[in-house]
């Protein structure tokens, strides 16, 4: 049975999100992936300005006279939800905790799918693969999803983004559009990253909280890491510690994008002190420009 709790936090999902979806993100996720390719549809007879390059010889040999083939672009996609679960996103300054705003994203990303006839998939991670839900079409297997996402306990507290991709490699043999959604706190996995990179179109999601980036001049402060439990007494007070801070977190930073631009990963960077809706937006924006 599914807690009470759960189905209204699903129910308000919904609502928040398909709004959206149908007024923002539908027509921009369209635009945006549009298919694997072109399928046969029918052939026709050849008339005059037909590429010649469609002709049909077999059927033209059978027919005495030229035809065509026809063909009509391939719709359906794949969308796999690749979704951190570890322990640091249960962190947030803002309104929401990190974890949160990957549940709603989710759904974004899963109504605008379905909305357009495609399957979406999930996979949930931590420091191993906790959650596997195979893709499939309809409004009931995304809320399925949802209610997956918002009701799922970790085992684990650490994260290892090669292992959630490694497995992404093993289960998903189609090409697939892969969203990866997480902070990114993890040890490398520049090899599974550029693999799948290879094989899917892979979208990363990054999140982020304001705390995380810049420390409060508060003096003596003890920070815990959530994942490893290790702790660290710092001096927020010092100008030259706050400094120091941030030169590292900017850094790590850095390293996380040259790591996305030298695979070919888009990223869609999401802090919890804004609303996520417009960096979804530009992002899609931004790739309807660079197919055109």
């Amino acid at each position: 049975m599914v807690p009470a709790e759960i189905i209204q936090k699903v129910h308000r999902i919904e609502i928040k999100t398909k709004s959206v979806v149908n007024a923002i993100l539908s027509g921009e996720y369209h635009s945006v992936f549009k298919g694997r390719g072109m399928e046969f549809s029918e052939v026709r007879t050849y008339t005059a300005g037909d590429d010649v390059r469609s002709i049909d010889w077999n059927v033209t040999a059978r027919m005495g006279e030229p035809y065509i083939k026809k063909h009509v672009e391939e719709r359906e996609l794949t969308v796999m939800l690749v979704v951190d679960a570890s322990a640091s996103g249960d962190f947030g300054s803002q309104n929401q905790f990190k974890s949160e705003v990957a549940v709603e994203m989710c759904a974004l990303l899963a109504f605008s799918a379905i909305k357009n006839n495609d399957r979406v998939g999930l996979i949930i991670f931590t420091d191993t693969v906790e959650k596997f839900i195979p893709p499939k079409k309809g409004k009931n297997h995304v809320l399925r999803v949802i209610r997956e996402l918002l009701a799922f306990t970790p085992r684990h507290r650490l994260t290892n983004v090669r292992e959630a991709l490694a497995f992404l490699n093993r289960v998903q043999k189609k090409r697939a559009v892969v969203f990866m959604i997480s902070d990114f706190f993890a040890p490398p996995f520049d090899q599974p990253l550029r693999i799948a990179a290879r094989r899917h179109d892979c979208i990363a999601i990054t999140l982020s909280d304001p705390r995380e980036k810049e420390l409060p001049n508060v003096g003596l402060i003890e920070l815990r890491d959530a994942e490893s439990g290790q702790t660290r007494l710092l001096d927020s007070g010092s100008s030259a510690v706050r400094a120091a801070y941030g030169k590292q977190i900017e850094k790590k930073r850095m390293e996380l994008v040259r790591l996305f631009r030298s695979a070919g990963v888009d990223e869609i960077p999401v802090s919890t002190a804004t609303d996520y809706v417009e960096p979804l937006v530009a992002f899609f924006k931004k790739r309807e420009k660079k197919f055109r």
